[in-house]
This record gives structure tokens, C-alpha cells and sequence, in this order.
């Protein structure tokens, strides 16, 4: 006997209670399954029980269960195709439900198929732990028209809620939100009640495709049927609300909640991220804190997000050194997120020694700092950086990453090297650049003042151009003083945003730039007149840590009067400059 062998009579001998002759005795073996799942060879425990030892079926089916949520599903497959195949176990609705349980895990739809058949050929498609472990292994292995299939072909009463709920999470898992919502709605239907578990996916569908009113519908449910809002069910709500622009609905669920949970108080400040509120997402942060709920690494991620957005460095600063203190902030997401807060905040040098510390690199984390030096206008580090992303070959660059490549090319005024790299882009990386990137070359291509240049790029681009792009090109009008092409372009905007007035607003800046007040005048009136909506500019200030908001035409300050008594005496000291000059 060899020393493997030997190991492993070691490790069965213990299991042996009884054997007696075969077939006229059954063999009893009790087996201690917890010991039995970390066996290294599993095989050759196979080959131990077909050779001589026979099981009984409770045994045969724990063995397979603990086999099937092991490290190597396949292992319990192998395990009951030498059982059927030695004689010593007809297949049952159970070890079949394991195999289809291990199949999704791996995921393997060939096997899944053969499976499936057998179960037609025994006669225990019908079973409903069956039918519901079919549809789970086609919906895991990314079939889910098929695991649909299974479901309407199932026999009358055959389906439960679990068979709806295993198809609505399928089409979750493949993308497929709008199906899933169809799904909700036939079993809403039914005879099939629907549970905590159906409510729950439904409202991930309706946060995907911003479906509020299957969201309230779920909401309703889940108070008359008496789920109650617990913890899971609340930050669902939550997420949804925020994702279908209802802040203030998702804040209503927040504060009626007796018991949160780290998810609650994240999806709540995510909501307010997402939602361009980022001062109340750091307010909510304070709280969480102050209620002695520590945060994780996905909160972390998000409030240093909001101070990116706000520009708030010191918050920014508080928040980096509070992961150092509780230790958090290991998570690569994290890392990416202080690279873009430092980049944005103007710390450039901190941004770069975060980048510089890491060992393991993604495409967000080369893509942070690549942008973060072009918006810093370090137009040639960032270039410098791709070229090293390109040379070290481990990451490739994505859409964003090119944004910011072209980004540095237009603020460095670098014409070749931004066609250069718009080129590669498709020929290259095969990546189809997007509107933005479009607006990028207008911007490129009006810095350099080639207007002419810049309009016919647009009339050829392959997808229609947005505001952005031509509001690039209006920029680009002003600093040049082209009025014809200046109104040109306001048509287009006005077009695609007839009730806003920022083109009008661009083409007055225009008209004044090369003096002509008359025509300004005659703008402006005729924007009051067809009642134009224009949304009040908004800043961010950070002062000893705290974050003021203002709005232009707000008087609504506590401070408002010292506020723009300060402006005019900034307006006054500029002028005063300006006269120097």
C-alpha cells in the first residue's frame, strides 16, 4: 500500500461502523460530513465506497451536498456518475437536485442539459425542487430565455414563488431589468404569492430602469403584507428611490427605519451622491459617525466622492484619516476614489503618491490619474503616464482612460498628438469613441481656432452631436469673435434644448465680446419673453473644514450681506487692477 493510500484508510477507517455481505445485507456507515468535506481525495473515497462499502441514502446525498458547495463542485458530479454507473444508486429528485446545484456553481450548461434530460427520462422534471434548480442552472449559466422556458412549460401547480423569483434574479443577473419587471408582473398576476424575496428583486429591477411606480407598488406590498421594512428591504427601497430621483422619498424610508445597518446609511449617501447633493451625503457621513455606526469601504468610496465633486480638501483629508484610524481604505476602489478626490481637490502631489504606493493597478486607478493631471493641466505627465500604462502591457486603457489622454491633449493645445490618439482609440483598442470624445476634438480643434475645421468635423461625425459638442464649438465662436457661425450654432443648441437658455446665454457673451449691445438687448429681451428657464450656477467653498453652498441671486445666507459685501470689494480691487494693467 502506498503513502497515499495509506492517508487514506486513515481518513475512512473511523467512518466504518458495520459491513456485512453484499446484497443480502445493507452496509450502515455513518459518516462525520464535516470531516468528510475537507478529504483531499475526494476520488478515492469513491473508489473506497463502490469497491466494497454500501451507503445509505441520507449518507450518499450528505456526501453529495458536501461535495457540491465545496472549493470543486465538479467533484460531487464525478462522485455520483461512479456511484449510478458501479449500480449502487438509482438517481433521485434530491442527489439530482445537488447535481444541478453544482452544475450552476461551475457553470457548465452541456452538463446542465444532459441533466436535464435525465430528469425528463425519469420523470422528475415535474418536482418542483427540480424545475426549480433547472431554472436556476440555465439562468447561471446565462440562459435565460431557456430557464423562462423550463418555467412555462411546467406543469400546472408545479411553479412556487422560488421558480418566479430564481427567473426575475436570472434576468437581473443577465442585464435583462425590463424582463425582469415583466416577470414581476406575471406572477403578480398568479396564484403564486409573492414574498420578501420577489419584492426585493423587483425593486433592483425598478431602480435599474427607473420604474417608480413598481417601486411604490413594491413599497405598498411590503407594508400591507406585513414584510416589514427591515434592513435589507429598507436600503432596496432606498436605492431605488434615489436611482429614480425621488431623494426625498428615499430619505422618508431612511428616517422611518428603526434599525440601519452599514448598507442603509451607504445607499443612503450614495442616493445623495448620485443626485449632485453632495454636501448632505458628508452631512449624512457625520451622522453615521455620530451614531456610532462605522463605515466600510463602499461609504468610504462614496463620501470621498462627494468631496471630490465639492472640491472640499480638508473634508477630503478627514475622511483619508479616518480609514487610516479604523482601518479601512485597503479596498483598490477606495484608493481609486482618493486619487480623484486629491486630483480634483487641487493636491496633485498626494494624488501621485497614492498612485505611485500601489501595488496591484486597475484601469480606474491608471484612468484617476491620468485625468487628474490633465485637469491639473500637467498635460505632458499624463501622456507620459498612458504611455507607461502602454508599455507595462497589464491593463488595458478603456473609454474613460482615453478621455482623459484627449482631455490633456485639448487643455495642452497638442493638435497632431490628439488625433494621433483619437485614431488609435478604434484602430488599435477597437473602442468606439463616444460623444464625449467627439467633444474633446471640437474642443481640440477650436483652442486651436480652426473653427471651420471644427464645424466640419462635426458634420461628419458618425452619431449626432449633443449640446456639449456644441456648446464646445460656441466657446470656441467667442474667444474668436465669429458671430455668423456663433449663431449658427445657437440655432442648433436651441433645437435640442428650446425651453433652456444656455445657448442664448453663450451667443449674448458673443455678441458682447465683439460689442455689439444692441443685438445683446434684443437677446435678452427675448429670452424674458418666451420665459426661458436657466438653473441658478451653484459654487462649493470650503472653509476651516466646512462646506458653504451658494447660488447665484441667493440671499437666503445667514450671512449674506458680509457675503456680498466682500464680492463688491473683490469686484472694486479687480478693477482697480485692471486699470493698473
Amino acid at each position: 500500500m502506498n503513502t497515499t493510500s495509506q492517508k487514506f484508510v486513515g481518513k475512512v477507517k473511523p467512518f466504518y461502523i458495520a459491513k456485512s455481505s453484499f446484497p443480502e445485507n445493507k452496509c450502515i456507515l455513518s459518516v462525520p460530513i464535516p470531516r468528510l468535506s475537507h478529504c483531499h481525495i475526494p476520488i478515492l473515497l469513491s473508489r473506497a465506497i463502490v469497491s466494497g462499502l454500501l451507503l445509505k441514502l441520507p449518507l450518499v446525498h450528505s456526501v453529495l451536498r458536501s461535495l457540491s458547495s465545496g472549493p470543486a463542485p465538479s467533484l460531487s458530479l464525478s462522485f455520483l456518475s461512479l456511484l449510478r454507473y458501479s449500480g449502487y444508486m438509482i438517481l433521485d429528485n434530491y442527489s439530482l437536485n445537488i447535481a444541478l446545484s453544482a452544475t450552476a456553481r461551475l457553470p457548465s450548461v452541456s452538463v446542465g442539459a444532459q441533466l436535464h434530460s435525465l430528469s425528463v427520462k425519469l420523470g422528475l422534471v415535474s418536482d418542483t425542487f427540480v424545475l426549480n434548480s433547472l431554472i436556476n442552472m440555465y439562468s447561471s449559466c446565462s440562459f435565460p430565455a431557456t430557464a423562462r422556458l423550463v418555467l412555462d412549460s411546467a406543469p400546472q401547480g408545479a411553479c412556487d414563488a422560488v421558480s418566479w423569483n430564481t427567473i426575475i434574479a436570472g434576468y437581473l443577473r443577465g442585464g435583462m431589468p425590463n424582463q425582469a419587471l415583466q416577470a414581476f408582473g406575471e406572477m403578480a398576476k398568479g396564484q403564486v404569492r409573492l414574498d420578501d424575496v420577489t419584492l426585493l428583486n423587483a425593486l433592483v429591477a425598478s431602480a435599474r430602469t427607473g420604474t417608480v411606480r413598481v417601486g411604490r407598488l413594491c413599497h405598498a406590498l411590503a407594508v400591507v403584507n406585513g414584510v416589514g421594512i427591515n434592513c435589507y428591504m429598507g436600503s432596496s427601497l432606498i436605492s431605488m428611490y434615489a436611482k429614480c430621483g425621488l431623494v426625498e422619498d428615499a430619505r422618508k424610508v431612511f428616517d422611518g427605519m428603526h434599525e440601519r445597518n452599514v448598507v442603509c446609511w451607504t445607499s443612503m449617501i450614495s442616493g445623495y451622491t448620485q443626485l449632485g447633493k453632495f454636501k448632505e451625503a458628508v452631512e449624512l457621513f457625520r451622522n453615521m459617525q455620530i451614531s456610532g455606526m462605522k463605515a466600510d469601504d463602499a461609504t468610504i468610496a462614496t463620501v470621498v466622492s462627494s468631496c471630490a465633486q465639492m472640491g472640499a480638501l480638508d473634508l477630503g483629508c478627514y475622511v483619508h484619516a479616518y480609514c487610516d484610524v479604523n482601518g479601512l481604505g485597503k479596498e483598490l476602489s477606495v484608493k481609486n476614489s482618493l486619487i480623484d478626490m486629491y486630483s480634483k481637490c487641487g493636491d496633485i502631489k498626494k494624488a501621485y503618491e497614492i498612485f505611485s504606493g500601489l501595488t496591484k493597478r486597475d484601469v480606474f486607478s491608471w484612468t484617476a490619474m491620468i485625468m487628474g493631471f490633465a485637469v491639473n493641466g500637467l498635460c505632458g505627465e499624463a501622456l507620459d503616464l498612458f504611455a507607461q500604462m502602454e508599455g507595462e502591457g497589464k491593463v488595458m486603457p478603456n473609454e474613460v482612460t482615453f478621455l482623459g489622454v484627449l482631455t490633456s491633449c485639448s487643455h495642452g493645445g497638442l493638435l497632431e498628438q490628439g488625433y494621433h490618439h483619437f485614431q488609435r482609440m478604434s484602430t488599435v483598442y477597437h473602442l468606439a469613441p463616444r460623444i464625449e470624445h467627439y467633444g474633446c476634438m471640437v474642443d481640440l480643434l477650436g483652442r486651436a481656432k480652426l473653427l471651420a475645421e471644427a464645424a466640419q468635423f462635426i458634420k461628419e461625425m458618425p452619431i449626432a452631436p449633443d449640446v456639449v459638442v456644441w456648446r464646445s464649438l460656441l466657446f470656441a465662436c467667442r474667444a474668436c469673435g465669429e458671430v455668423g457661425l456663433a449663431e449658427y450654432v445657437a440655432e442648433k443648441i436651441l433645437e435640442l434644448e428650446p425651453k433652456k437658455c444656455a445657448g442664448h446665454v453663450l451667443l449674448s457673451n458673443v455678441y458682447a465680446t465683439t460689442s455689439r449691445w444692441v443685438d445683446v438687448n434684443k437677446l435678452r429681451a427675448s429670452m424674458d419673453g418666451s420665459r426661458m428657464s436657466k438653473q441658478p450656477g451653484c459654487s462649493f467653498i470650503e472653509v476651516d473644514g466646512c462646506v458653504h453652498e451658494f447660488f447665484a441671486g441667493d440671499e437666503s445666507h445667514l450671512e449674506t450681506e458680509a457675503i456680498y459685501n466682500t464680492l463688491l470689494g473683490i469686484n472694486e480691487l479687480l478693477a482697480a487692477e485692471s486699470l493698473l494693467a
